[in-house]
């Protein structure tokens, strides 16, 4: 019996379902997607009517579409084309970062009961930082970061440690496309920051937002070793605490925590 079955007019359904659906506009826009997902530093628009070997007005409107609906930007508003980070925040729906969450919830609340601490977990989303997932320790009293909350990239220490863990030669472009605005100028004024919390492979600086807060930061790694997210402990001393060491214990395990969560995307 054929693997294929035939339509009423003799045509091979499975050989000919390629040919019969078509769909030439939507074609041409997943053709630009999938051109300059391959590119790290973007395309400008004759270079992607080189690729796609079409003349410029077949893919002048589809391309402006993608800009106006978010899939693609201007770099800097000019002539050269990337995507955006709307196909990820759209995949980002769905298991992956659910995924991760799930992942991670179990020993984030382990490390709020061992330590005492809370702590949150940080992606990168239009442009900010967002909390996606928290865990507080058992006890009278509460301290927590919301779900939701959004984060500055710049001067939070979850912000500082996404950009810290990306390759340093794409840092502006991932920035970029993750939506920030003037991305190299503003890097500029912190690379020796971000290079120092790259060696020491973590983050740990006072709190942006709280007087008496230490934030201590360490990235979730891609196998290519970039952060796709970030564990915060915001740590408070508390009476009977043994300074730096008790810190320090609570920083050990969040770093462990991280590379446990990273070896898992790896898997």
């Amino acid at each position: 019996m054929s693997a294929n079955r035939q339509d009423d007019d003799g045509e091979d359904e499975g050989a000919g379902a390629a040919s019969r659906y078509r769909a030439p506009a939507l074609d041409k826009g997943l053709d630009i997607l999938e051109i300059l997902a391959d590119q790290s530093g973007g395309l400008t628009r004759t270079e992607i009517v080189r690729q796609m070997g079409l003349s410029p007005s077949q893919i002048f409107r589809m391309l402006e579409r993608l800009v106006a609906r978010g899939y693609v930007a201007r770099l800097e508003g000019g002539d050269r084309y990337a995507l955006t980070m709307k196909l990820f925040l759209l995949a980002n729906r769905y298991p992956p970062l659910r995924r991760l969450v799930a992942q991670a919830q179990p020993p984030m609340d382990e490390f709020a009961r061992e330590t005492g601490q809370s702590c949150h977990l940080v992606v990168p989303e239009a442009g900010t930082g967002v909390i996606v997932a928290q865990a507080t320790p058992i006890s009278h009293w509460e301290f927590r970061a919301r779900i939701g909350g959004q984060l500055d990239l710049f001067t939070t220490g979850s912000g500082q440690a996404l950009i810290a863990f990306q390759r340093p030669e794409r840092r502006a472009e991932m920035l970029a496309l993750w939506g920030v605005a003037h991305a190299e100028e503003r890097l500029r004024t912190i690379t020796a920051d971000l290079d120092a919390v790259r060696k020491a492979g973590y983050r740990a600086g006072p709190s942006s937002y709280l007087v008496g807060v230490t934030d201590l930061s360490a990235p979730i790694c891609d196998p290519g070793g970039d952060a796709v997210a970030v564990l915060t402990c915001a740590y408070i001393e508390h009476p009977g605490d043994t300074g730096n060491e008790t810190r320090n214990r609570a920083l050990s395990r969040l770093r462990a925590l991280a590379a446990d969560l990273s070896s898992a995307r790896s898997a």
